[in-house]
């Protein structure tokens, strides 16, 4: 992730897939993903919001694993969706565990992937709609920042790149 690279509030997201294709057009997957937040995922693109108001008292460290399932629709267009549970631990200002808690954080994408190197490498940009339905836990004062906003965020752009052994 670009953001990775970043010096302030570094989310320091990582993923890891492995995929099996189970028949031309359908591939299932298992993902590890790690990544920090400092304010809540629903914020849409555009609205008005400064790091005071909305962040949260400190960051989320979560851990997961997911699932997910890809079908290639036509050519090289495809839908996938990908569910994964987190662990979450909620860190105060100062980099302390507060608590801990579970969100399940669901993904729906479509996408086109770009092939090169004979299928070795690829590159697929696409549009994600996201819904944690499931986000228990949250001291009060992440909850009170995580109320404002909804549990769904729509038209998220992605990029991914992979090789394919």
């Amino acid at each position: 992730m670009l953001a990775n690279f970043d010096t302030y509030e570094t989310p320091n997201y990582y993923q890891l897939n492995y995929g099996y294709r189970i028949t031309p057009k359908d591939i299932i997957s298992i993902e590890a993903i790690t990544w920090n937040y400092y304010e809540p995922v629903g914020i849409p693109y555009g609205s008005e919001k400064t790091d005071e108001i909305n962040n949260f008292p400190g960051k989320v460290q979560a851990y997961g694993i997911g699932f997910a399932y890809k079908r290639f629709l036509w050519k090289k267009w495809y839908v996938a969706v990908h569910s994964t549970a987190f662990h979450q631990n909620y860190l105060n200002e100062n980099n302390k565990k507060i608590q801990s808690g579970f969100q399940l954080f669901n993904t729906l994408r479509f996408g086109y992937q770009f092939s090169f190197f004979n299928n070795r490498f690829f590159i697929e940009p696409s549009i994600a709609f996201t819904y944690w339905p499931i986000n228990t836990n949250l001291p009060n004062s992440f909850q009170v920042e995580e109320d404002k906003w909804p549990n769904y965020f729509l038209f998220e752009p992605r990029l991914h790149f992979g090789f394919n052994f």
